[in-house]
């Protein structure tokens, strides 16, 4: 089913449409924007309130600014599907985040009007920094150049990182906060309360009474607007002796705070902010999930809901006949609080993100032993490293994605102090929709190879509860345990804790003409594809090795003496992965078994169902049986 969009923003294809309208038109195109999305997520999916909070903020932007001459960089990108649709994509919006369709957030070689590719929060600033110097270098100095970062994106250190710089660069940048006190979860930390102080503060509001009072003056001086500019800088200064301001600290001009929903007056800011030179930042407030009174009364549930009936609000799920597995998330966070009832050393650390970690349930449980830090990765990870240090066991619940992010931290913080923090790496593997910038395929190879670590994955619900056990049990050295998004196999998940030797596999399956080593839940796929082989007379061994690091060294002897074909799977990249583990075993224990590895090929894999993805990569169970075939075919086990 194809959504048609409204009257006015049928005319609509790009920008430059947009800025032939009317600004009496604007409130219009804004409401035919939120209900085209309306439409659109209730029948297909993807992010919906992020979205919905900045429709009049993407109408103003496009109306104001000459883009994409002009640079729009959005932080993290799930609020830029209104950005989409004014962009060219409006009639293929419809294949957003599925299979060879567009992607959920914005990518550079997608389209010109996406001038950075995004994913992770915090980036945005950056980037446009860095594009303004640019231009400023070129001495294209009529280039506008935008940061739309959200209040829960400013609590990353890149974000402020990028703020000390601007205040010294010689750029043209204006950054927008967008201040809705959410990202996916309700924001946390003192930035969270100044923003609040500066919203509801009678001086900050008198502040932006007179701004706006000289800001609506300066485009009739001309060459004088300068001079505006600096009286605007010191009335702002001069309201501020009771409170100081953090931006105005590090240099950046503090306009605001102002209505974010008001796109007409929105439109007339940005035309008055482009005639002040210098780096500035304007504080917008708006209302996640705007226009849709559901998603505004429960911002995180909204945030990504899934297919609805946008009349009822009823969101549609799956039945089943039967009792179904538990996504690997929640086995996790049920898990933790069993664990914590038992052993009060156990802490929890996330970095917002406890919904999507399940770290919510230990939250409520345990108020006083669970943390959200934020979109603070890096000090997440040596946060945990501090709690450490005094005896406690700290679960560091973190998406494989984003501990790229604080992979300076495990080293140098944690496994060079041979600390005992635990970390659990949901999303591992191919992350779905959410696409490259979400899968989680390079933490088997880049948590490998640091001293004083292990590296764990579970191949169903009830080992991931035994690696659980078996890493608060460890007194020194980190322990990684990674294990991926969705759906585990067991509907009765909830065994009996068993310790498991570190470093040790399991034999699943008896088999002499070739043996499959898997590591993680992907090995269910090896168990169908040993099936699909015997019914083609292949004997196959099916081994879990549950451990990348250590290997279970005596477990490969007894492959390898007993087997001259070996095929290695795992949902992680080839390059230093699982399969390149075995390989190094191989070689220097001088066998000569003829080995052929199965994972995440070096490309980017876009964005699409787990199993879609799976497939392209061929190690899903049709390709694990092909590859098996191929392998055995010159030997003459086939019959």
């Amino acid at each position: 089913m194809l959504i048609q969009p409204g009257e006015l923003l049928s005319t609509i294809n790009y920008p430059s449409d947009v800025r032939k309208l009317d600004p009496s038109q604007l409130v219009q195109l804004a409401d035919e924007l939120r209900q085209f999305i309306v439409d659109n997520v209730s029948v297909y999916g993807g992010h919906f309130g992020a979205s919905l909070g900045v429709v009049e903020l993407t109408v103003a932007l496009h109306y104001a600014f000459n883009t994409p001459s002009d640079q729009l960089v959005w932080d993290v990108g799930h609020q830029a599907y209104g950005h989409k649709i004014l962009t060219g994509r409006k009639d293929v919006f419809h294949t957003n985040r599925f299979y060879g369709g567009i992607s959920g957030f914005p990518k550079r070689k997608e389209s010109e009007y996406d001038a950075f590719g995004v994913g992770h929060s915090s980036t945005s600033i950056s980037a446009a920094l860095g594009m303004a110097v640019a231009s400023h270098y070129k001495k294209e100095n009529q280039k506008q150049h935008i940061a739309v970062i959200g209040d829960g994106a400013l609590t990353g250190g890149m974000a402020f990182e990028a703020m000390n710089h601007a205040g010294v660069a010689n750029s043209n940048l204006l950054i927008v906060l967008n201040d809705n006190c959410m990202s996916i979860d309700p924001n946390v930390g003192a930035l969270k309360d100044y923003l609040t102080d500066i919203t509801t503060s009678h001086t900050y509001n008198k502040v932006k009474d007179e701004v706006w009072n000289i800001l609506g003056k300066i485009s009739k001086f001309g060459p004088n607007a300068q001079e505006i500019a600096s009286k605007v800088e010191n009335s702002v200064k001069g309201f501020l002796i009771k409170s100081s301001n953090l931006f105005e600290s590090l240099n950046l001009r503090y306009f605001g705070p102002v209505d974010g929903h008001d796109v007409t007056h929105l439109a007339q800011i940005f035309n008055d902010l482009k005639d002040i030179p210098g780096p500035k930042i304007l504080h917008c407030v708006t209302v996640k999930g705007k226009g849709f009174a559901l998603a505004e009364k429960d911002q995180t549930k909204w945030h990504a809901p899934g297919k609805f009936d946008k009349l009822t609000g009823e969101i549609h799920k799956k039945v089943y006949d039967a009792p179904q597995p538990p996504k690997y998330q929640d086995v996790f966070g049920h898990t933790l609080v069993e664990l914590a009832e038992k052993n009060e050393k156990i802490m929890g650390i996330t970095p917002a993100m406890p919904s999507g970690s399940s770290m919510n349930i230990m939250m409520k449980a345990m108020p006083d032993r669970a943390f959200d830090v934020g979109i603070a990765e890096q000090h997440a990870v040596t946060f945990s490293a501090g709690l450490a240090t005094q005896g406690l066991t700290p679960f560091c619940n973190i998406y494989s994605t984003f501990m790229q992010r604080a992979y300076d931290q495990v080293i140098h913080d944690v496994c060079l102090q041979n600390l005992p923090v635990v970390f659990c790496l949901d999303r591992a593997g191919f992350s779905g929709a959410d696409g490259p910038t979400h899968h989680g395929a390079y933490d088997i190879a880049f948590m490998r190879c640091i001293p004083n670590m292990v590296v764990s994955s579970p191949m169903n619900e009830e080992e991931l509860r035994n690696l659980m056990y078996t890493a608060q049990l460890q007194k020194e050295g980190a322990f990684t345990i990674r294990y991926p998004r969705g759906n585990g196999v067991m509907p009765n998940w909830k065994t009996p804790f068993k310790e498991i030797p570190i470093g040790q596999g399991r034999k699943l399956r008896e088999g002499g003409d070739l043996a499959i080593l898997t590591l993680g839940h992907i090995g269910n796929y090896a168990t169908e594809a040993c099936h699909m082989l015997e019914e083609d007379h292949v004997d196959a061994a099916h081994y879990d090795m549950r451990f990348v690091k250590p290997l279970d060294e005596a477990m490969l002897h007894e492959i390898f003496k007993s087997h001259k074909y070996v095929i290695t799977v795992e949902d992680g990249c080839l390059q230093g992965g699982f399969g390149s583990a075995i390989i190094e075993f191989m070689a220097d224990n001088g066998y000569t078994s003829k080995i052929v590895r199965l994972g995440i090929p070096d490309d980017v894999i876009e964005h699409g169902e787990q199993h879609e993805l799976h497939h392209e990569c061929g190690f899903d169970t049709q390709g694990i049986y092909e590859a098996a075939i191929k392998l055995l075919e010159p030997s003459g086990v086939l019959k």
